[in-house]
């Protein structure tokens, strides 16, 4: 357990102006000294010393809210040599029946951890933190370009009749730019000026979140090659997808074996046997945006890796269904990735 490894641990619960700190001994659980800091550099580097005055020793630091709110100071500490441990939330159960003070909680974020044979480490942040907001503002741009499209079709529908048939023909890029050139000094009437003006305006919306698609996919592409060559070297991983493995990946040493990165990527098998029916069934929990890179990866290999073609010939013959014969190549695929991002990543 954590606390026959630790002398302190130092509990922190984390909000957006204060962060509320907590020093509890760790071979009794008693609170050794408490205080509230702001959440900025200055109060990170009061933190720490607050820490080592308090906690001299082996310490740990215990944060919620890693990946928001206490990103700024699990970063600092993390490169100060500090021992950072994420913490999740207290269940809802638990939090109904207790009293609730940003102190309490503090030092329940401590305690937590001292029964604990491994806690989860926090995400990094360099390379990775780049990684994630290039991904994050592709994601809003995708969104944005599908709701523009969405919002195109419909405009068309109501278009002056001889504009709609002349653009019936044409491809989505050449109807955009068809779109995009309307000239609106040949319609004098209020509501094809209106119609024409909407047209013409979401066309140029949707060239320009194109473009910025693009650029973002070039730039997650380049940070996944100086990250993790080696899986864009893999069958049916692209830039995309690799992306989304690094991010819930994060470092070497943050998930402790490849059943756990399994069971975070959703992909582990959960039995589902009933009487003579020997069965497993998907796992609906986990990372989700993790375990639908893992799917589009295996639905590529589907259409053009021989090998995996063959073993879900082979899974067929033997009486699994296609989705039973997926969910075993999803387990297979997050092994083989874990174990070869644990040897050749280079992000952290």
């Amino acid at each position: 357990m954590l606390a026959d490894q630790l002398d302190y641990v130092i509990g922190v619960d984390t909000h957006k102006d204060v962060h509320a700190l907590a020093v509890v001994s760790a071979p009794t659980g008693g609170v050794v000294c408490e205080a509230a800091l702001p959440a900025s550099a200055a109060g990170y580097r009061e933190a720490l010393r607050l820490a080592q005055a308090a906690g001299a020793g082996r310490r740990a630091f215990a944060i919620e809210g890693t990946g928001s709110y206490g990103a700024g100071l699990a970063r600092f500490l993390a490169s100060r040599g500090e021992r950072v441990l994420e913490v999740g939330r207290l269940p809802r159960e638990g939090r109904r029946s207790r009293a609730k003070t940003d102190s309490l909680d503090a030092i329940r974020a401590a305690r937590s951890v001292l029964a604990q044979e491994r806690v989860a480490q926090p995400r990094a942040g360099g390379r990775r933190e780049e990684l994630r907001a290039l991904v994050v503002c592709r994601e809003g741009a995708l969104a944005a370009k599908r709701a523009g499209l969405c919002q195109l079709r419909d405009l068309l529908l109501c278009a002056p009749p001889t504009l709609r048939e002349q653009l019936q023909t044409l491809s989505r890029a050449r109807l955009l730019r068809r779109l995009a050139q309307l000239r609106l000094e040949q319609r004098k009437e209020t509501a094809a000026r209106g119609s024409l003006l909407a047209l013409r305006l979401l066309a140029r919306r949707l060239q320009a979140l194109t473009l910025e698609e693009r650029q973002l996919a070039r730039e997650i592409k380049a940070l996944v090659e100086q990250s993790a060559p080696q899986l864009l070297a893999e069958p049916g991983v692209g830039p995309v997808c690799a992306a989304r493995v690094l991010l819930s990946f994060s470092h070497r040493g943050r998930i402790h074996s490849e059943a756990a990165f399994a069971r975070l990527a959703g992909a582990a098998p959960i039995p589902a046997s009933s009487g003579r029916t020997i069965r497993h069934r998907l796992d609906p929990g986990g990372d989700r945006q993790l375990n639908r890179a893992l799917h589009t990866i295996v639905l590529s290999r589907r259409k053009s890796h021989p090998p995996t073609i063959a073993y879900l010939q082979r899974r067929t013959r033997q009486g699994k269904t296609t989705r039973e014969a997926t969910r075993c190549l999803k387990r297979y695929l997050a092994r083989h990735l874990y174990r070869m991002l644990e040897k050749t990543a280079t992000a952290a």
